[in-house]
């Protein structure tokens, strides 16, 4: 029997947010993720320092202490006896996307290292989701998952889509799950 195909968002599902530091450290600053309600933050830069800040992004290594989600490893691993499973991830930075190479190989090695079980020859590394197809998609970007065509849509609550209502989520035929606790009681 074949295994079902589970596509699964790396940034803010996998691993915790990284652009919020680097904005802090860019800034000066001492933002909260949990300020912000938009899915980017980047926006928040002024508009004269933008450049200087992608530039900067550009030539560092966001994830060389990143952090997994609580619970991401050990789910992932139960998930992968079960499904096969693809990291689908965005690499292209939405403002400046010619300075966005570094962050494939800083995305696939943080991978490696964190998660060795999963197969590197199915990290997808696009902005356009919606071009891969699997049977279940898990992402915290409401919109990654109202163009999906997966059959089942897991919304992993963040920051920025705690304001969807449970209706709104059912009409789309969307699941919210609150942690990888809630994405292994679905899925498993």
């Amino acid at each position: 029997m074949e295994r079902k195909k589970l596509l699964v968002d790396f940034d803010d599902v996998i691993c915790e947010s990284v652009w919020i530091k680097e904005i802090n450290n860019f800034l000066g600053t001492k933002y909260k993720i949990t300020r912000f309600k938009d899915y980017l933050i980047d926006p928040i830069i002024p508009e004269d320092k933008q450049k200087e800040f992608y530039e900067k992004v550009s030539r560092t290594n966001l994830y060389d202490n990143a952090k997994l989600i609580n619970g991401a490893k050990g789910a992932l691993k139960k998930l992968n006896e079960v499904y096969d499973i693809y990291i689908c991830s965005s690499c292209v930075m939405a403002i400046e996307p010619l300075m966005s190479g570094p962050h494939f190989t800083s995305k696939f090695n943080f991978l490696i290292k964190k998660l060795p079980f999963l197969d590197p020859r199915k990290f997808v590394f696009t902005s356009s989701k919606d071009i891969v197809c699997g049977d279940i998609l898990i992402d915290d970007y409401f919109g990654n998952l109202e163009r999906s065509v997966a059959k089942t849509k897991l919304l992993f609550s963040s920051y920025h889509n705690k304001h969807f209502t449970d209706e709104e989520l059912k009409q789309k035929n969307i699941t919210r799950v609150n942690g990888w606790e809630d994405v292994c009681k679905v899925l498993l």
